[in-house]
């Protein structure tokens, strides 16, 4: 049995004194703040957590969403959010996280240094309805040093990653190809597009005929610095948003001329959706060109104080929403597709509350296609607070049953 808060909502005309600015937050459930937008800005619902100032041709007036006490008693059927009007994710899973470890140690020693995925693990969440698998990987294991990211393969590390990426597509699910990297390489950043073209070309070109395969340029940011994480580059690290757009859309490229033709590319740059906009990514990144329209904008997502996804307790139980509501009204403004590539909280109430938040207000939103949690994993330490690694990573117990699987 469940309560579930009936929503209604109230356009009520205001008065333009000090008002919000464009983008900034005018209302949700709990705001105290003002719900007044400057000119020229509409204040928007986006979930019933964040209300926001978009851009439009009004003159301050603004639509705020109230909540009433009304309140009804229902058994909630299997699997029921008790999220309305929401629309599944075309791809949800969860992060395999495991050959990108040990960063320091190249190319490392397999089972010692770093590990892949067991198949276990992804029959499990198969399992369970998941149809996605973000795989972290090292490039410097992948084109070693001595011979430079565009130089040959180690077949080795080529063979265990795609033995990895073949068992998950065998399964019907896809599987991202994530160079966790923050695009850094061999200890300097990666500043040549014409060199990162051709590792993507290379690289695709071994996965170009496998429909079911992701391409992730992972520019990622510093959640986890013990990590490196590329989709077409995990987080990149202190990267300019021009410089980490030049790269992204010279991977766009190199992927296509491999002759990877209709799988889908993730582009990604260093910041959160909490700042997406505020960081300037939202700027460049509109311009993205694929000749196959085949393309989503990977963002990353934690819910704690900082958003490094280092500690376990969450800001409150309506961050995960209120977080990702400015990226989701850029999305929507843009007419693009986003991916929460990482999201990882606490296994606890509040937490719990936000990511379920997050997930609905992006099922809402209609823009995000997809969701993977940070992270399973064979070498999580038990005490690891977002492991969901089976049988027994912390977030198995409660995170998974009751915030993740309702959204499948």
């Amino acid at each position: 049995m469940k309560n579930l808060l009936a929503l209604t909502t109230l356009a009520i005309a205001v008065s333009p004194a000090a008002s919000v600015a464009v983008w900034g937050q005018c209302g949700g459930q709990g705001w105290t703040g003002g719900t007044v937008c400057d000119a020229g800005s509409t204040c928007t619902v986006s979930s019933q957590y964040y209300s926001q100032c978009l851009p439009s041709t009004a003159t301050g007036t603004t639509t705020v969403a109230t909540t009433t006490t009304a309140t009804t008693t229902a058994t909630a059927p299997s699997g029921s959010t008790g999220c309305a009007n929401r629309t599944k994710f075309k791809f949800f899973g969860v992060n395999q996280s495991g050959a990108e470890f040990g960063s320091a140690t190249w190319p490392g020693t397999w089972g010692k240094d770093f590990t892949f995925p067991a198949p276990s693990s992804i029959d499990y969440f198969v399992g369970k309805g998941f149809n996605f698998f973000r795989v972290p990987f090292l490039m410097e294991r992948l084109v070693p040093p001595a011979t430079g990211i565009t130089g040959p393969f180690s077949s080795a590390y080529l063979a265990n990653l795609t033995t990895t990426i073949n068992y998950i597509t065998s399964k019907g699910a896809f599987a991202a190809l994530d160079p966790h990297n923050y695009m850094i390489y061999n200890n300097a950043a990666i500043t040549s597009t014409s060199n990162f073209q051709t590792f993507w070309t290379n690289l695709a070109g071994q996965f170009k005929n496998n429909n079911n395969v992701i391409f992730g340029k992972y520019l990622h940011s510093a959640s986890f610095p013990q990590l490196t994480d590329p989709d077409v580059m995990n987080e990149p690290n202190g990267i300019p948003a021009s410089t980490a757009f030049a790269l992204n859309q010279a991977a766009v490229n190199g992927i296509r001329a491999s002759g990877a033709t209709t799988q889908l590319i993730l582009v990604e740059a260093w910041t959160g959706g909490w700042t997406w906009v505020s960081s300037g990514n939202s700027a460049v990144f509109g311009a993205i060109k694929d000749p196959n329209n085949n393309v989503a904008i990977e963002m990353h997502q934690y819910l704690d104080s900082d958003g490094s996804g280092t500690n376990a307790t969450c800001v409150s139980s309506t961050i995960g929403a209120e977080r990702l509501a400015a990226a989701t009204s850029w999305l929507q403004a843009n007419n693009l597709k986003g991916f929460l590539g990482e999201i990882g909280a606490g296994n606890n109430a509040a937490c719990i509350s936000a990511v379920s938040g997050a997930l609905c207000s992006m099922q809402q939103s209609g823009v995000w296609i997809g969701a993977s949690w940070w992270a399973a994993g064979p070498w999580w330490p038990t005490d690891y607070f977002t492991s969901i690694e089976p049988p027994s990573g912390l977030a198995i117990a409660q995170v998974l049953p009751q915030a993740l699987l309702p959204y499948l």
